[in-house]
């Protein structure tokens, strides 16, 4: 009798888990970016989700405009194939920079370009959520633990190994993982988690213009499909406070107006008093359209819109297993619409290099690392722009501050009448191109040239435009061919 074939002993492969702190749209993006990486992804939320398109508590800037640049689009298409074409479908709108955009820079109007490659999304911040959310959600290997909050990371300073949690009920516990990311946003508290594990406190900036937001929803008196964006921007070299505006066409048809001011030229929660603030503006154009819309909520105001940067990437001393992204890392001034399209980009950083190092050791770090470059330039725009007004604190102009506002305002009035240096702003604007692209030398001989068509005298609409407003018996005064 033939002796049985001896059994090797079966080893069983320990299962891998991700926790993403918080369910925004960084905290969604976080999942689809590290979900072919691990076996399961648990999203904690302090909160309910909606399942459609509406508010989520714990997001008071969803009340103002927000827009999704192309490079933030492109990322979400990246993590999300067909997310972008799912957001049009139900009533977004793509709008080609700066074809379908009448702008009123602090240098003059823009020309109505013919591009298609820059780009944003206009629609309700609630949409884009709930479009993104349902992607990310249609995966088995995600789910969400919702009215829980993470208290603590567990671990070292040399390695994060889970999340203590504290659920609705006051009941604690513990939740092991193999990666945390962080995407709890303007309120997270990693630095103090940081601390209580022994890691030095990250360098912090805060730069505040003390603007504020005064936002409203209206019925447009025309089709918003193809309907331009409007923004008429602030001037900060005028010594005066800086006020600006802007309509946003958004599902539904519908307007997203938003009005904007630094001390002494804030706008007002007073619904009697939000068109009066928008005549104000540098140009009446914003006031002009509202006259012929009809107000659907009342007018929203928010006071929170300083630039605030943790520098985790400084550190010395980094955790495994630890990655902060979005909000958490850095928030913007909502003017500047960079705050969706960086933690876009940044959960494509932490996917590239999970690829590229798995779960092992160095991970972290490198993530981080990568995850400061997009943030690095929305920074340097947002903050560009700001340190300039009197109000702003946190940090002064510098001498070579102001010598990079003269050459932007320099290539910004160049690129009023010059598609060439239109084009290359744009690229950088969107985020889809290094701040080094404005300094190529046929940017900067471009710039040295000067525009190559006059300013224009006023807006600019295109005959089906103007025929939509006639139609709507609206008469805009000063209209430029």
């Amino acid at each position: 009798m033939s002796e049985s074939p001896q059994r090797l002993p079966q080893v069983s492969r320990t299962s891998t888990r991700a926790v993403v702190v918080g369910g925004s749209l960084a905290g969604m993006l976080a999942a689809a970016a590290v979900r072919d990486h691990v076996d399961s992804v648990e999203i904690i939320e302090a909160h309910d989700l909606p399942d459609g398109p509406e508010a989520r508590p714990g997001v008071p800037q969803a009340a103002h405009f927000h827009v999704l640049l192309s490079g933030g689009a492109d990322a979400i298409d990246d993590l999300l194939p067909g997310a972008i074409a799912e957001l049009l479908a139900v009533g977004a709108n793509r709008v080609p920079m700066t074809t379908d955009m009448v702008l009123f820079s602090p240098e003059g109007w823009y020309r109505r370009w013919k591009r298609d490659s820059h780009y944003l999304i206009a629609a309700s911040r609630d949409l884009t959520d709930s479009v993104v959310r349902r992607q990310v959600l249609k995966d088995p290997r995600i789910r969400v633990r919702p009215h829980t909050k993470v208290t603590a990371l567990l671990g070292s300073s040399r390695r994060v190994t889970g999340v203590r949690l504290s659920a609705a009920d006051g009941t604690e516990s513990e939740l092991t993982a193999d990666l945390v990311v962080d995407a709890s946003g303007k309120a997270a508290r990693t630095p103090h988690w940081l601390a209580e594990l022994g890691v030095p406190a990250p360098a912090e900036a805060r730069i505040d213009s003390g603007m504020s937001y005064a936002s409203r929803i209206y019925r447009a008196p025309v089709s918003t499909r193809n309907w331009p964006l409007i923004s008429v921007q602030a001037d900060p070299r005028s010594g005066e406070p800086g006020r600006a505006g802007g309509i946003v066409p958004i599902e539904d048809g519908r307007w997203h107006v938003s009005l904007m001011g630094t001390p002494g030229g804030q706008p007002s929660r007073d619904t009697a008093e939000f068109e009066n603030y928008a005549r104000t503006l540098r140009h009446p154009l914003v006031a002009d359209l509202l006259a012929h819309a009809e107000p659907l909520t009342d007018v929203v105001m928010t006071h929170s819109t300083v630039n605030r940067r943790y520098y985790y990437e400084r550190l010395k001393s980094w955790p495994e297993g630890l990655v902060a992204l979005g909000d958490s890392v850095a928030a913007f001034n909502p003017v500047y619409g960079h705050g969706m399209s960086v933690a876009a980009l940044g959960a494509v950083a932490l996917r590239t290099r999970l690829s590229a190092l798995g779960l092992g050791r160095g991970l972290s770090r490198a993530a981080q690392r990568a995850i400061a470059a997009p943030v690095e330039l929305a920074w340097s725009l947002a903050v560009g722009q700001d340190i300039h007004y009197a109000t702003t604190t946190g940090k002064n102009a510098s001498p070579a501050d102001r010598l990079l506002q003269r050459y932007v305002s320099r290539l910004s009035h160049t690129a009023t009448g010059s598609y060439h240096v239109a084009t290359a702003m744009t690229e950088v604007l969107t985020l889809q191109s290094p701040g080094t692209a404005l300094l190529r030398p046929s940017v900067l001989t471009a710039a040295l040239l000067g525009p190559l068509r006059p300013q224009l005298g006023g807006p600019t609409f295109t005959v089906g435009e103007r025929r939509l407003l006639a139609d709507a018996g609206i008469a805009l005064p000063g209209l430029t061919s």
